[in-house]
């Protein structure tokens, strides 16, 4: 199977912060208008937008974020929350000489766009956010306030050790519950899904490169149950609300109209997400779960509607769309519904 589907083309793109690449499609048509700027989730790469790329009539771009696909292997500051992967992003842009497109985010990626909004809003004409990662960062509260004061069960020591020794190994097998092939159909999408390139998203997940900078990241000790916390390097602590919260959104000068699409059945993020350590201390899966009102589960889904409620309260706009046969990956599941919500978004906010 090849990795590059027909009609994607890929390109790198050198910045001061690194050498990105980047797969960009023209569209169907005659390729004008804004582009649409896809940014990936955790434990991908651009590879996994190639059938919403195929599907989109306007010219669109899919950028791998530093230490994922094809891009430059670089460290991972946690301490600066997103921003590296958005200072990235932006990098490219820039290189690329492009200004206020429309961003993509999934997952971990809308985070990253949520970033962009806030550090380089020149950048950003409108925002689509899928399964984004909550806004006040993981280790909070519905109202957003931490749990303990480090964040405790967030970050780089939360991630299953055999799972990432399988990603480091490259295996492409099912023989094990964490095998990456067997996490993507359990987690990434809906129960039941098949689109016959399932090779083609594990070597996707495989790219994700492994160690203490980028996947997982660094832990520390924490005197709060279950007795770790994030720390300052690699990915997972960039989303622990250690080091993130992207609440800001709701005082932008210029609020840009907002997309949040998700899946029914996202068995990462959720309002009880077994990703969350709290959940699984609930359900006995971790031992010592402190109670309810030390450890309570993360609302997720509630926390970012909540933001974006008073997003929408402070003069900016957003609509929901749940896909109810999708799992944490809509654009994957279903590229044409998701080129067809997107483009009624992108094209309402080109309109005088």
């Amino acid at each position: 199977m090849s990795t590059i589907l027909a009609g994607i083309d890929q390109r790198f793109v050198e910045t001061d912060r690194l050498r990105a690449s980047v797969l960009s499609h023209g569209g169907q048509g005659d390729g004008t208008g804004i582009p649409i700027v896809l940014v990936h989730g955790n434990v991908s790469s651009s590879l996994f937008f190639q059938p919403l790329m195929l599907a989109l009539p306007r010219p669109t771009i899919a950028i791998d974020l530093r230490g994922f696909g094809d891009s430059e292997t670089l460290p991972v500051d946690a301490s600066r929350g997103l921003r590296d992967f958005s200072d990235d992003v932006a990098g490219v842009l820039d290189a690329l000489g492009l200004q206020r497109v429309h961003v993509v985010g999934w997952s971990m990626g809308g985070g990253v766009v949520l970033q962009l909004l806030l550090d380089r809003p020149d950048l950003v004409r409108s925002v689509t956010l899928q399964a984004p990662v909550p806004p006040h960062g993981f280790g909070t509260r519905l109202d957003g306030s931490l749990c303990t004061p480090d964040a405790a069960g967030t970050g780089g020591l939360g991630a299953n050790p055999d799972f990432v020794a399988r990603l480091a190994a490259g295996d492409t097998t099912a023989d094990e519950p964490t095998s990456p092939r067997n996490v993507f159909r359990s987690s990434y999408v809906a129960p039941g899904f098949d689109d016959g390139r399932e090779d083609l998203w594990v070597e996707s997940m495989l790219s994700t490169r492994t160690g203490d900078d980028n996947y997982p990241g660094d832990g520390v000790a924490s005197e709060s149950w279950p007795g770790f916390a994030a720390g300052g390097r690699g990915i997972l602590n960039t989303m622990s609300a250690a080091h993130l919260d992207l609440t800001g959104i709701v005082d932008v000068a210029d609020k840009p109209a907002i997309l949040w699409v998700r899946g029914a059945h996202d068995a990462i993020v959720g309002d009880a997400s077994f990703f969350d350590f709290n959940t699984l201390g609930k359900h006995g899966i971790v031992p010592g779960w402190p109670g309810e009102e030390a450890a309570p589960p993360q609302p997720m889904i509630a926390q970012s509607r909540a933001v974006l409620e008073q997003y929408a309260a402070n003069g900016g706009a957003y609509r929901e769309v749940v896909f109810d046969d999708a799992g944490h990956s809509p654009h994957l599941e279903d590229p044409e519904r998701f080129a067809e919500e997107l483009l009624a978004h992108v094209g309402a906010s080109e309109r005088p």
